[in-house]
Order: structure tokens, then C-alpha cells, then sequence
């Protein structure tokens, strides 16, 4: 695919601001399915961005970070599996499947930041003492500025050569290996889910679970229901939750007890 100096300059800045978005500016512009539309947008193809986007969304949907230790990144992962599956003319599943090796590019980054700035944090805490809000504000903008160049380098870096580069690659996969990294990037979206169920499932709730995934079976099968199909779930999955917050909200309040949970109600 041939691209210009606008394109490439489009895809930095892009991937700088969605990767200080993650820890900063908290807009859910770092997510999948945003930057798989916009870079979709850069390239001239919206239609595969949003598809790819999407799977990718689904693949890390329950990915979260624990203390200091981070999940493979969704900015540089999400952004490259659009950006492979455009130029390369790769399907959206493959994609992803390839693009798992660059979102661990991204937990490296994301690890090396955080290693940097890790002694500079007693130097914020001494601008904290002497009540010097400008010094801890660039100290914060340095972080930043070092994450979306990082982000931004690799990601850049991989589009310009990728046409060749990752176009060798691609040749040089087997069609039984590339039909593998399909599979594997169809079935991610699944993990993602399953990553999340394990945290937020409670046990009220497998009713709903099989009965959710029976639905979505049956509602699949029928061609005229298939392209609406996530809409008309996602309809029924929100039914099914108003419903039971205004029974457990009814029970509470007959009851006199103020509305909440426990450790074995999930969150």
C-alpha cells in the first residue's frame, strides 16, 4: 500500500495522544475499537478498521493491570492490527493474531516508563513539600511526552517499513500457519470475555450467562437477524439487568437495608 508524509505524520500523532490518554487524560481514546476507526480513517479503509478494532476490543476487553505489573498493550496492539490488516490486505482475525507481538513491544514501553520515573517520584514528593505544583506538572508532562514518543516511534517506525517488512512476513507464512493465526485471533475475543467473567461473575448470574449464550445461537442462525444480532442482545442483555437491579432494589428497600454486596457477589 503506498502512503504519504501526511499518513505517516497522522499515525504519530494518533498513537502519541491515545498513549497518554490510557494513563492520563482517561478518554477511552486508547481503546480498539477507536483507534482501529481512526487509523481506518487515515488509511482510507474505516469499514476493516472498525472490524479489526472491534475484535481487538473484544480480545482484551478483560485485561487490567495489577499494581506495577501490565497486560500487553491495547494502544500499540489495536493500532498495529489495523494498520497490518489494511496495508497488507490481511484478514481481521490474522491481523490481530500478529499483532499480539507488538502489544508486548507496548507492556515493555509501558514497564520501562514506569521503571524511569520511578526515582523521580522523591523528587516530586520534594516539590510536593515545598507546595510547587508547577514542578510535580512537569514532572507529569515529561512521563507523558516519554510514553507517546515511545508509542509513537514504534508504531511509526513498523508503518513505514511494515509494507515490506511485514509484507516478507506475510509471504513467508505457510497458508496452514496463517490460517492457525486466524483461528487463535478469532478465539482471543473469547479469552477477553472469559478473563472478565472470572472477575465479575457471581453465581446468581450463570443462569443469564447460558441462557445469553443460547440466545445469541439461536439469534445468529437466522440470516435476517444475523447483521443486527449484537444490537438486539445487547437490548435484551440490558432488559434482563434493569430488571434484576429493580427487584434486589425492591427487596432492599421492603427490607430496610441499604442496597450493595458482598465478596461473592462479583463486583
Amino acid at each position: 500500500m503506498d502512503y504519504n508524509i501526511i499518513q505517516i505524520v497522522l499515525i504519530f500523532a494518533v498513537t502519541f495522544i491515545v498513549a497518554i490518554d490510557q494513563f492520563s487524560f482517561l478518554e477511552s481514546l486508547y481503546q480498539p475499537i477507536v483507534t482501529g476507526m481512526v487509523v481506518g480513517l487515515i488509511l482510507g479503509d474505516v469499514t476493516t478498521g472498525l472490524i479489526v478494532g472491534g475484535t481487538y476490543q473484544l480480545m482484551t476487553i478483560g485485561n487490567m493491570p495489577v499494581g506495577g505489573a501490565q497486560p500487553p498493550n491495547a494502544v500499540i496492539g489495536g493500532i498495529m492490527a489495523a494498520v497490518l490488516a489494511i496495508t497488507l490486505d490481511l484478514e481481521p482475525n490474522a491481523a490481530v493474531g500478529m499483532a499480539v507481538p507488538f502489544s508486548l513491544l507496548g507492556q515493555y514501553g509501558v514497564t520501562l516508563i514506569f521503571t524511569l520515573m520511578s526515582p523521580v517520584m522523591s523528587v516530586a514528593d520534594k516539590y510536593a513539600n515545598e507546595a510547587n505544583p508547577k514542578g510535580i506538572e512537569r514532572i507529569n508532562y515529561l512521563a507523558m511526552a516519554a510514553l507517546g514518543t515511545i508509542f509513537g516511534l514504534v508504531v511509526t517506525l513498523f508503518f513505514i517499513g511494515g509494507d515490506t517488512f511485514g509484507q516478507t512476513i506475510a509471504d513467508a507464512i505457510p497458508a496452514w500457519l496463517m490460517g492457525g493465526l486466524s483461528a487463535a485471533g478469532g478465539m482471543m475475543r473469547f479469552v477477553g470475555f472469559a478473563i472478565l467473567l472470572k472477575v465479575m461473575i457471581s453465581g446468581e448470574l450463570w443462569g443469564f450467562y447460558f441462557m445469553g449464550f443460547a440466545l445469541a445461537i439461536v439469534v445468529s442462525s437466522i440470516e435476517a437477524l444475523a447483521s443486527p444480532a449484537l444490537i438486539i442482545l445487547a437490548l435484551v442483555g440490558f432488559g434482563f439487568a434493569f430488571w434484576d437491579f429493580q427487584v434486589h432494589t425492591k427487596i432492599a428497600d421492603s427490607a430496610g437495608n441499604v442496597v450493595g454486596g458482598s465478596d461473592g457477589d462479583g463486583i
